[in-house]
């Protein structure tokens, strides 16, 4: 079997690590997005699933859905409590109680994901990136603990830009720092009840997210050039990252930050080109 082949949509091993247990992923947006790979790899392993999505996108969503078996989606706004609070409700009235939920939602203005952090980040827009970007997972934890009385887990997609400057990234850095302390609050508050919490920061994937991050691009080469591995990030490695977390394997893992990229984030500097 060649390098990584099992990592493609045709091969992904099947298994029944998420058998009998149910979820919600959102942020499912096209078949790029991190949240799709990561459903791919749930339902490969028996997971039953929701998908949450904003109404627009149902278009795009629904043929995804229909491949996995996915009969459900949601609408949902985080950043509007009526449609949260919707959205829970068709959730506990679709499953009753629920075993994990993945949370990959992020936003800021990509005029603002450009040069100078200073000089570029406005109040509107830094307040509208930490709510959709840090405070969603914070609201969408106690929503879905309500439904966990058996305990659970929670996974959300976080980036190195959060630890570190990156060209570009800006204020979503800021807002991906909130997310993983947020993380660590969570984790501490559910873990009595058995709900783990943990965050994933994946390496640069071509998703939409990051073509709205000027030199995007350029974010995506670096990866592949400096990372150990000298390899993208797959969203099917993500996938796999969040099926340990969110399966029986990863049961006394919480509050963490588990970086999946190839090693990128272990790297001061690159290797220099030979001579």
């Amino acid at each position: 079997m060649a390098e990584d082949q099992w990592l493609t949509p045709e091969t992904l091993p099947q298994g029944a690590l998420m058998a009998g247990k149910r979820g919600v992923v959102m942020g499912v947006a096209n078949k790029d997005s991190i949240a799709w790979g990561i459903a791919r790899v749930l339902a490969s392993q028996g997971a039953e699933m929701a998908f949450t999505i904003l109404g627009s996108m149902e278009r795009r969503v629904r043929p995804l859905a229909d491949t996995i078996g996915v009969k459900t989606l949601i609408p949902c706004e985080v950043t509007d409590d009526a449609s949260m609070d919707a959205a829970f409700r068709t959730v506990e009235e679709t499953f009753g109680t629920l075993d994990f939920l993945v949370h990959a939602i992020a936003f800021s203005d990509k005029n603002e994901l450009k040069g100078s952090f200073v000089e570029n980040t406005t109040r509107a827009n830094f307040a509208r990136s930490m709510d959709i970007s840090a405070y969603s997972f914070v609201d969408v934890a106690r929503r879905a603990s309500k439904l966990m009385p058996n305990g659970g887990s929670l996974v959300t997609l976080t980036y190195l830009g959060s630890e570190r400057t990156v060209p570009n990234y800006n204020v979503m850095g800021v807002a991906k720092a909130a997310l993983e302390a947020s993380t660590r609050y969570i984790a501490r508050d559910l873990g009595p009840q058995k709900i783990r919490a943990n965050a994933i920061s994946a390496g640069a994937v071509r998703t939409l997210s990051l073509a709205g991050i000027s030199g995007g691009r350029g974010m995506l080469s670096r990866g592949r050039t400096w990372a150990p591995m000298r390899e993208d990030t797959s969203v099917e490695s993500v996938g796999g990252c969040a099926l340990w977390l969110l399966s029986d394997l990863g049961r006394s893992t919480t509050g963490e930050v588990i970086h999946v990229d190839a090693g990128f984030h272990i790297v001061g500097l690159p290797d220099e080109e030979p001579d």
